[in-house]
């Protein structure tokens, strides 16, 4: 696994027992080393009663904040234990002769992506990631009546075997901006729900959103880099490119967004972060081509079955940082320091 997944000093992090050894990796870094306010400082009680202490975010320029949206996410993922999904393996799968193909025994028509787990982190339901989900949920401003509804879940009977009711994934982007440095929501319209900011960015492409961080492209259309965030449909949202989005402009939409966090040109990879991808935070792990499209774009679901639907590249209005950002970030160079 680990030659064929290497990708520099990810694969040695993720699958080395020596480089991270025995031990629980290390809690957050102290804001003496890296000023972010953990989220789960950003809320107060525990689970059944808890509620926002601090919804303020920082307010900075979309210049300075490509770096520490990196190694913000990157934070997130190395404190919930490095969940990590492979999605670059084509698989095909041949029945031997004589055994009849069924349900247990598919015989697939073309290859298709599927999906390999090499590492699982900390699950939201967990007790102990009450806090930091609820502080996610923080930097929104449908926060409060989200843990409000999540509280009155895990008091209802049977309650403590509750997850978070309401999906995530986009408050964790939120709280990474919010933290970040795009506090304002001019700059990023943080939401419950990705299609806010995306059409944001869409906005901000027609010209009619000047002060917003992100702005909209079709997959290929721009370079990647780090920072950037990269958006795919789900859940049966047919966009396969910016113009379906803007057909159904302000309408409620199933996405998700991930933070790019390095790019592996040679080996035509992306590896991005995003929240609630198994119930943790995730680093992804995504094929790339450039065989119609100027630049490098994530393969396509239209292309190879089971992969994923990216619509939109969200890229950041701010100078570019080195392509392997991940292994620069201070989190990451925390467990390789002697």
């Amino acid at each position: 696994m680990i030659a064929r997944f290497s990708a520099g000093l990810i694969a040695a992090l993720i699958f080395s027992e020596p480089a991270i050894g025995a031990a629980e990796p290390p809690a957050r870094l102290p804001r003496t080393q890296f000023d972010v306010i953990p989220p789960a400082e950003r809320v107060m009680g525990t689970r059944g009663d808890i509620t926002v202490w601090q919804s303020a975010c920082r307010i900075g320029s979309a210049a300075n904040a490509r770096r520490r949206i990196v190694d913000i996410a990157v934070q997130e993922w190395v404190a919930l234990r490095f969940q990590t999904v492979d999605a670059t393996v084509a698989e095909t799968r041949l029945i031997p002769p004589g055994i009849t193909p069924d349900i247990l025994n598919p015989v697939l028509r073309q290859p298709r992506i599927v999906p390999e787990y090499p590492r699982l982190g900390i699950p939201d339901f967990e007790p102990g990631a009450d806090a930091t989900i609820a502080g996610y949920w923080s930097a929104t401003p449908q926060g409060p009546r989200v843990i409000a509804g999540q509280n009155r879940a895990w008091k209802a009977p049977g309650g403590d075997s509750v997850s978070w009711v309401e999906p995530w994934s986009a408050a964790f982007i939120s709280w990474v901006m919010c933290e970040a440095g795009l506090g304002d929501p001019a700059q990023f319209a943080r939401s419950a729900a990705h299609i806010t900011y995306i059409d944001q960015a869409i906005r901000a492409r027609d010209g009619m959103a000047p002060d917003a961080a992100y702005v909209a492209y079709d997959a290929g259309d721009a370079p990647l880099n780090p920072g950037d965030l990269l958006c795919n449909s789900r859940d049966g949202t047919q966009y396969h490119t910016l113009a379906d989005a803007r057909q159904a402009f302000g309408m409620n939409a199933a996405t998700h967004c991930d933070v790019v966090v390095k790019l592996d040109e040679r080996n035509r990879r992306v590896l991005v972060i995003g929240g609630n991808v198994l119930s943790s935070v995730s680093l992804t792990i995504l094929p790339l081509r450039r065989d119609r499209t100027r630049y490098l774009r994530p393969v396509d679901q239209t292309e190879i079955e089971g992969a994923r639907r990216v619509f939109a590249h969200l890229k950041l209005r701010a100078d570019p940082i080195e392509a392997n950002a991940l292994d620069n970030s201070p989190a990451i160079r925390a467990l390789t320091r002697p």
